[in-house]
């Protein structure tokens, strides 16, 4: 991979206002190094997006003192690797922060750290791959016989047994594989990070290290482009997503919110659908929550339906209550994919234009109803924010909130707060019969 394909993938970093870079990329407004790009240029990572670091404003001639690296990171504490900088340099991960390996501790010299390097692209090489008897025949060099020679070239017709798996021919095959060439499983969407000294494209998912699979991030690219360029979707606009479920009574289901027939269902404790519109949270120690059919659901493969709390930039909740969004996802691989949203919910953490999808598992967020709708310590489905890490998770939760959390593993292919674009449409029966509420 050339220098010309990193400026081609850096196109792909998350769109923003600042003043961006001679790479494209906006500029950070701070100084925190988490990663290094081929060309030596310096990254960080702020608002969930790539920028690249000012020179001009931060100082990045720092030499090592004390725990500070090369770089003006912290040195790490341990020696594992997520990441390697365009001067060799190697970076990891540690409470949250990206920190410098300490090659000094963690490999004792910087032979052995160029031996770790040139591995790496070995693996990239696929032909170095298949003559590995390269290293066999430094034993030749020791043991100059003709007959040890004769009797490998003879054994390579008949191959041994071998953990390895068989060495790719082409790209095609490189890409296709779960892992990419440096062994780390493939990034699921296209958001860079970071760039090896090999050229390679790194990225950040679900507290990991991933390598850019290059190939589907080319052709993503270009299929965000054409969603958003498509004259049919000119007037949406452009939002974000995240997700969460805390049980408790949505704001859209007090009366008066807004001007339609019925405000939002609420449930009890037992599943079913209270008739006083005035009953007091759950979250509040009252017995009015969230009825567990709020819950998002697959129309087809392209489509699904659900719920949300959201902020819309220059309107208000008595404008957004009950109203319904259809959104089309422009990041991560459910790109393309529809979703259309009733609001039910407003949340005083969102910015503008921000979509808070109602997933089950998702999250409790900043409230906890579902502890006590469910008389259980609901702490145990995952992370406050995020949820539940696979699948697996959502055995944690009630039988009622399990199908919604496996569409998140299945139609919505877990994917990590995707960018959307959006535009108000006409609620579908079937949201309005699940929530009871629409708009006069």
């Amino acid at each position: 991979m050339n220098f010309k394909t990193l400026l081609t993938i850096s196109a792909l970093v998350g769109v923003a206002s600042a003043a961006r870079g001679p790479h494209g990329a906006p500029m950070c407004k701070g100084c925190l190094i988490t990663g290094t790009g081929g060309d030596n240029s310096l990254w960080g990572w702020e608002n969930n997006t790539a920028c690249e670091i000012d020179t001009n404003k931060c100082s990045t001639n720092n030499n090592s003192n004390g725990n500070t690296g090369p770089h003006g990171a912290p040195l790490c504490n341990g020696c594992v690797v997520t990441g390697t900088g365009g001067d060799q340099s190697l970076w990891g991960w540690e409470n949250n922060t990206a920190c410098e390996i300490n090659t000094s501790k963690c490999y004792g010299n910087n032979n052995t750290t160029t031996t770790k390097k040139t591995t790496t692209t070995t693996k990239r090489t696929t032909t170095t791959k298949r003559t590995t008897t390269t290293k066999r025949t430094t034993t030749t060099k020791r043991t100059t016989t003709t007959t040890r020679t004769t009797t490998r070239t003879t054994t390579t017709k008949t191959p041994t047994p071998t953990k390895q798996p068989e060495p790719q021919n082409n790209d095609d095959d490189i890409y296709n594989n779960p892992l990419g060439p440096h062994d780390v499983s493939w990034c699921n969407g296209c958001t860079i990070t970071g760039t090896g000294n090999d050229s390679s494209l790194w990225g950040w998912e679900n507290n990991s290290a991933c390598e850019i699979n290059v190939k589907k991030c080319q052709s993503f690219n270009s299929k965000v482009d054409d969603i958003i360029n498509d004259p049919a979707n000119r007037n949406m606009k452009p939002g974000k997503t995240t997700r969460y479920w805390d049980c408790c009574k949505p704001s859209c289901a007090w009366s008066g919110k807004a001007n339609v027939n019925h405000p939002v269902n609420t449930c009890n404790r037992a599943g079913s659908v209270l008739t006083d519109v005035n009953t007091r949270s759950g979250c509040d120690g009252g017995e009015a929550f969230m009825c567990t059919d709020q819950q998002p659901w697959a129309v087809n493969d392209q489509l699904s339906y659900g719920f949300a709390a959201a902020t819309i930039a220059n309107s208000s909740e008595s404008n957004w209550c009950c109203g319904c969004y259809k959104m089309i996802f422009t990041s991560s691989s459910i790109a393309g994919k529809q979703m259309i949203v009733q609001v039910t919910n407003t949340g005083g953490d969102l910015s503008e234009n921000h979509f808070d999808l109602q997933i089950p598992g998702g999250g409790l967020g900043i409230f906890d109803g579902c502890s006590s709708q469910f008389n259980t310590n609901a702490a145990a489905w995952g992370t406050r924010y995020g949820g539940v890490q696979n699948i697996e998770g959502c055995a944690k939760l009630p039988n009622s909130l399990r199908a919604g959390c496996e569409w998140r593993f299945g139609w919505f292919e877990n994917a990590d707060n995707p960018s959307i674009i959006f535009e108000e449409v006409e609620c579908p029966a079937a949201i309005i019969a699940k929530s009871g509420c629409s708009r006069r």
